[in-house]
This record gives structure tokens, sequence and C-alpha cells, in this order.
């Protein structure tokens, strides 16, 4: 039994070792968008931007896009940006225009054909995957996959990010609020 024991803690500590965590704040990186141009965080510099990891084949992903163009279209005078990231290969990636196109996507779209910058971000490369950067570029939300209502949190999140870059007070916790006085 305690064989069995150590060669499984020793399975665990050798998983635990190769598997490598997500990027985290402050890396910026690159990539080519449908037009061939090279698009940086650094150029989002001061906005809130959500960075959403995502393919052709992936039937949630489908699904997700049209609520981030909602997204994109309501609060994209506020300070926020997408930037919309196709994990397809060389042999799909010609799918991705036509579909942006179709669907009258209009948030920046950029092509990670080697899955260069996912890799580093989401390591699982489970799609759809998702995280918004502050105006300082640091990581304040992630998410992984998508089911109906994930929307509404990604929406409180985009706002709480844009709050916090625009210099608004956070708001109080319920119970907290002051009363008719002030106290």
């Amino acid at each position: 039994m305690r064989a069995l024991t150590t060669a499984l803690s020793l399975a665990l500590f050798a998983g635990l070792a190769s598997y490598s965590l997500p990027a985290d704040a402050k890396e910026s990186f690159s990539l080519r968008n449908m037009s061939n141009k090279e698009i940086s965080t650094d150029d989002y510099a001061g906005k809130v931007v959500l960075v959403n990891f995502w393919a052709t084949w992936c039937a949630p992903c489908q699904v997700e896009m049209p609520h981030i163009q909602k997204l994109y279209t309501d609060l994209n005078d506020q300070g926020f940006e997408v930037l919309s990231i196709s994990v397809d290969d060389s042999r799909s990636a010609s799918r991705v225009k036509p579909l942006i196109k179709s669907k009258g996507y209009t948030f920046e779209v950029l092509l990670d054909k080697e899955t260069e910058v996912v890799s580093r971000y989401n390591p699982q490369k489970v799609l759809p995957y998702t995280f918004i950067l502050d105006g300082d570029g640091e990581i304040v939300y992630r998410h992984t996959g998508y089911n109906p209502g994930d929307e509404e949190h990604l929406r409180e999140e985009v706002m709480k990010a844009l709050a916090a870059a625009n210099g608004a007070p956070e708001a109080a916790p319920s119970g907290d609020e002051p009363d008719a006085a002030g106290e």
C-alpha cells in the first residue's frame, strides 16, 4: 500500500511539474489581424480590453460571439475594446474572415494560427476562453467556456473594470449604505 501511495504521489507531482500556469499581468502580445496588420495589446493602454479566444469549429464560441459584439457595441465609447483571437490553424483559418463578415462583427479579430498566445494564457486550450485587462494591462477577470447567462456576468465584470479605469468609486455593499443623514 505504501508503494502505491508513493507511486501516486510521484505521478501527481510529475503532472503538476509539467503543468504550466497561465500568463499573468502585463505580458503584452502581438498578433496579426485579418488584414495582416500587427496589433499589440500595448496599443490599447489605458483601455479596458476583453480578450476572447475562439475557433470557427467551436460551437459554444459561436453562441457567445453575438453577446461579445453587443457588449462591444454598447460600451466601446466608454473606453472598452475587444480583441477576438481565432485559434484556427492554417487549414481552417480561411473560414475566419467569411464568418466575421457574415455575422457583422466589428471588433478587432486577430489570428493565432500557431497557438502561441493561447498557449501562454490558456495552456489547456479550452475554448472559449476570455479574460479582461484593466486600463493598466492587468488581468482582472478570467472565464473558461460558455453557458447561457455567462454574458450577464461578463457584462458586470466589464462594467466593474470600466468603473475602476474611469476612477468611479465602487458601490457600497448592500446594508452598508449611508442613511439619510449620511451616517
